[in-house]
């Protein structure tokens, strides 16, 4: 079972934080959750009469009216590239246990644990409107030190008015990657419903370059999903625009919730065609309870 959260505070380092989590739950999975993919195309070589038709080149063949056969090489390694929204909005909420961004770095943390002890490696990619930070996918024990160090400097940012642009930095990660990898998103991905349609693009984008991605959207759901205040007045500050309103919550939570389902199921909908696991990560549970919940299911759908 995970470590609950209150257990491993104590630790200042993330990589100690990391082996702590992972070896509470690293025993109850019932295989690896990742693993590489497994063949990657290497070059043609001619057809040989009496063999398998199945990996014959047929578009080749149209060009040529020769039969040639396509040869693969195994590739046993993953390359794993964990992105990272640190726009103002995923520091919600404010002064609380933990917000969204730390929740974020915890359970990347967390990941690059389970990654390392797999052997595979990894990068790590930070966005707010752009991409503001880029660690390409490595394997050395320098490159994971920078990795946690990295991580470990996310847990003092505490910055305002960063906007997010998750559709502009998405697309900049699809073009940065050159090799196939498994892409681990996290974020609110909340951009406002103009931007959306561009949002849903990018993120098809990464599927068109054949990455396997992973959306852990990560939200404040009591407040942010389900808008549960009390029945009293408010003032609300948008931690990105710093722009005030004050109102009662209950004067407009029909709408507001209406609005964000919408947002929600189209968000849903599009990695489910897409192919892109979505994992909703709400910061209540817990880092721990939610990365162990979703290795799980993963490594029970490997088998």
């Amino acid at each position: 079972m995970p470590i609950n959260r209150v257990h491993i505070e104590p630790f200042k380092n993330l990589e100690l934080l990391a082996k702590k989590v992972v070896e509470g739950f690293i025993t109850g999975l019932h295989k690896s959750p990742f693993h590489g993919f497994s063949v990657e195309f290497a070059e043609h070589r001619l057809y040989n009469t009496g063999e398998s038709t199945r990996h014959i080149d047929w578009k080749l063949f149209a060009r040529t009216d020769k039969l040639f056969v396509k040869r693969y090489e195994e590739e046993t390694n993953l390359r794993c590239q964990i992105v990272i929204d640190t726009s103002s909005s995923m520091h919600f909420p404010k002064d609380a246990e933990i917000n969204k961004l730390q929740f974020s770095v915890y359970a990347a943390a967390a990941l690059c644990e389970v990654l390392k002890q797999q052997r595979d490696a990894y990068g790590l990619t930070l966005f707010q409107d752009e991409i503001t930070k880029h660690l390409p996918v490595k394997g050395s024990p320098a490159h994971q030190k920078l990795v946690y160090k990295t991580l470990e400097d996310l847990l003092e940012l505490n910055e305002t008015n960063k906007f997010t642009s998750a559709a502009m930095a998405i697309n900049q990660v699809a073009e940065v990657i050159h090799q196939r990898s498994l892409v681990i998103i996290f974020s609110d991905m909340f951009e406002g419903n103009a931007h959306n349609e561009e949002l849903f693009s990018a993120l098809q984008h990464l599927k068109y370059k054949k990455h396997e991605v992973v959306l852990f959207h990560v939200t404040d759901k009591s407040k942010e999903l389900d808008f549960d205040f009390e029945n009293k007045p408010y003032h609300f500050i948008d931690l990105e625009t710093q722009e005030e309103i004050k109102l009662n919550p209950t004067q407009i939570k029909g709408q507001y919730i209406k609005a964000i389902n919408t947002f929600y199921e189209a968000l849903k909908l599009r990695c489910s065609q897409y192919k892109i696991d979505f994992v909703e990560a709400d910061i209540n549970q817990g880092f721990d309870t939610i990365l162990y919940t979703y290795l799980v299911k993963r490594s029970m759908m490997m088998k």
